[in-house]
């Protein structure tokens, strides 16, 4: 139990970390952890000007399993993708043009604190 709960609070610590750096980038955020019941959650959804965009926040420690952004596979863009459809219908914006980026957010060796050496990664149009 505390393993996950460890991994909440990193993931928290991640998603807020990419909030920041995404506001700093001039996004204006609409939402934080959009959940649509069981079918699953959006980390981040943003306007980048007229563009609606979808963001998928992956924090890592380092690289044993590839980068951050090569953990959102397959199927998660899928699940992303019937998430997106279905935010456009329920908030009236099915006519907006959409993009879905990827934040990535590897925190330094362990013995730093999680705000000293973060390096925040944006890909845009990710998938």
């Amino acid at each position: 139990m505390a393993g996950t709960r460890a991994r909440r609070s990193f993931g928290r610590e991640g998603e807020l970390i990419a909030l920041k750096f995404l506001a700093e980038k001039g996004y204006k955020i609409l939402e934080q952890n959009f959940r649509l019941g069981r079918l699953g959650e959006i980390d981040i959804v943003a306007r980048d000007g007229e563009v609606l965009c979808f963001v998928e926040v992956k924090a890592r420690t380092g690289f044993a399993y590839g980068t951050p952004g090569e953990a959102v596979g397959k199927s998660k863009q899928e699940k992303l993708r019937q998430l997106a459809e279905m935010y456009t219908v329920l908030k009236n914006m099915v006519d907006t043009p959409v993009r879905f980026d990827v934040v990535e957010v590897l925190f330094p060796g362990k013995g730093r604190s999680f705000s000293e050496g973060v390096t925040v990664n944006l890909i845009r149009n990710a998938f």
